[in-house]
């Protein structure tokens, strides 16, 4: 891949001035050939080959920063589900798998690892009973590690059993870890449809469709595109998306130029770049202050949904032609607590949560990083994990939930997690409840366009 001069300086002042970055490197790692039946032997085996497979991957990360001048913000790791893997495995307890993939995810220097990970959108297998039950310990005892479950998908229907076990388990996970304002939950996210290639946490794992490893890049880029939307207040909407288009071009390219590099230095395959646009705290990288700058007086009043939909559909029309390979979530993260211009329009009352949930039909994910009152019950987050689901079922694509039931707080309160995962002010529930709903049991068919083949 060429640059010239133009681009690179170009790239230069996306960094220096609109918040441009990298926001994660992210390496692949297959554990299947680590099972086995006994505990000690299956996490040694995992131990080993994770401090073995990315013992490079940090210091290489860093030494692509300094050759091109672009903070990668985040190093981690993504494995196979560990469901798969402890399938044999004798213990039912998998804490101490969690706890293993802490002290690799430590060792050689990450920042998380995901794979902590189930998929049970047409039932339970044993293992992903057992890794479903160990969640809330697992996220309890560990720093670095996130865990993800699939309940849904477009070609199964719902597994509603399966969903009012994770608001139970969301719930418990909160609870565990009250002292730090329910950051458990933060790492934990339920899924439909999920991507197997995601570089993203709370989500990322490492799919069976995959090579023994493989990286995957995660870009950013709120400010910049907020920038180029800042220069046209007057543009008519073709002018606006083209711009846009242009804008998430030249994004991605800096991307695949990264993955490429880090392919190449590691002697690991090249996998995809996600093109979503993520967030940060910080002051101009929002994605909520670009939907504003098309317009709206605050994120959340009408007409946000429609802007969204622009964001989105343009970024991936231009960083589809950048990138040799997209995948992953790709579009427009609109997480809460990660984002400055959310937290501001949560607080003065224009984003609700029932507008979150009209938003998510056309973002990339879903309802993510979600602060609701501690005293929320377990069956009004699993009613909340469905209404997410049938709208990923029904439109085809990835949506899920990372919802915090804040232990102790109510609204008009804040949680503060730090670093990447800010802070969020108590959002309001529907007061109503949906339990002889969530409890009916079974699935919820699939849709009639599931029938494709």
């Amino acid at each position: 891949m060429l640059f010239n001069n133009n681009e690179i300086l170009e790239t230069i002042q996306m960094v220096k001035k609109e918040n441009f970055d990298i926001r994660t490197i992210t390496m692949g790692i297959n554990l299947r050939d680590c099972a086995h039946p006994e505990i000690e032997k299956l996490t040694a085996n995992i131990y080993e080959k994770v401090t073995t497979k990315a013992q490079d991957l940090v210091t290489t990360a860093n030494k692509i920063e300094r050759k091109f001048g672009i903070p990668i913000v985040n190093k981690r790791i993504s494995v196979t589900p560990i469901s798969i893997i402890a399938d044999a495995c004798q213990e039912t307890d998998y804490t101490s798998i969690a706890q293993i993939l802490d002290k690799a995810a430590k060792e050689v220097g990450v920042d998380f690892i995901g794979g902590f990970s189930g998929l049970v959108h047409k039932g339970h297998t044993e293992g992903e009973r057992n890794l479903i039950n160990s969640i809330p310990q697992a996220l309890a005892t560990t720093d670095k590690v996130c865990s993800s479950v699939n309940v849904a998908s477009t070609k199964a229907g719902i597994n509603m059993d399966a969903v009012l076990k994770m608001g139970k388990t969301i719930k418990k996970t909160a609870q565990l870890t009250a002292d730090k304002d329910g950051l458990g939950a933060a790492k934990l996210v339920v899924f439909c449809n999920v991507p197997e290639d995601n570089p993203f946490m709370a989500g990322a794992f490492h799919g069976t469709g995959e090579p023994e490893t493989v990286i995957n890049i995660g870009i950013s880029g709120p400010g910049v595109v907020k920038n180029v939307v800042d220069q046209i207040p007057d543009a008519d909407f073709n002018t606006l998306a083209d711009t846009i288009k242009r804008t998430a071009f030249k994004i991605t390219r800096v991307g695949e130029l990264v993955g490429q590099t880090a392919s190449d230095m590691l002697k690991v395959p090249f996998g995809i770049v996600d093109l979503s646009l993520a967030p940060t705290p910080a002051i101009g990288d929002s994605v909520a202050n670009i939907l504003e700058s098309m317009g709206l007086e605050s994120c959340g009043t009408h007409g946000t949904t429609a802007a969204l939909a622009l964001l989105n559909d343009a970024v991936k029309k231009g960083g589809a032609m950048a990138s040799s390979s997209v995948g992953g979530l790709s579009g427009a993260f609109i997480p809460v607590s990660e984002d400055q211009g959310m937290i501001k329009a949560a607080e003065v009352g224009s984003l609700n949560l029932e507008k979150l949930e009209a938003m998510t039909s056309v973002c990339s994910v879903g309802l993510d990083m979600i602060a609701v009152p501690g005293d929320t019950s377990s069956e009004t987050i699993a009613a909340i994990i469905s209404d997410e689901m049938a709208i990923g079922m029904i439109n085809k694509k990835t949506t899920a939930v990372r919802i915090i039931p804040a232990p102790d707080k109510k609204v008009g309160d804040k949680v503060k997690f730090g670093g990447l995962l800010g802070e969020a002010p108590i959002m309001t529930v529907n007061k109503f409840n949906s339990n002889k709903f969530v409890q009916r049991g079974g699935r919820i068919p699939a849709p009639i366009q599931a029938l494709t083949n």
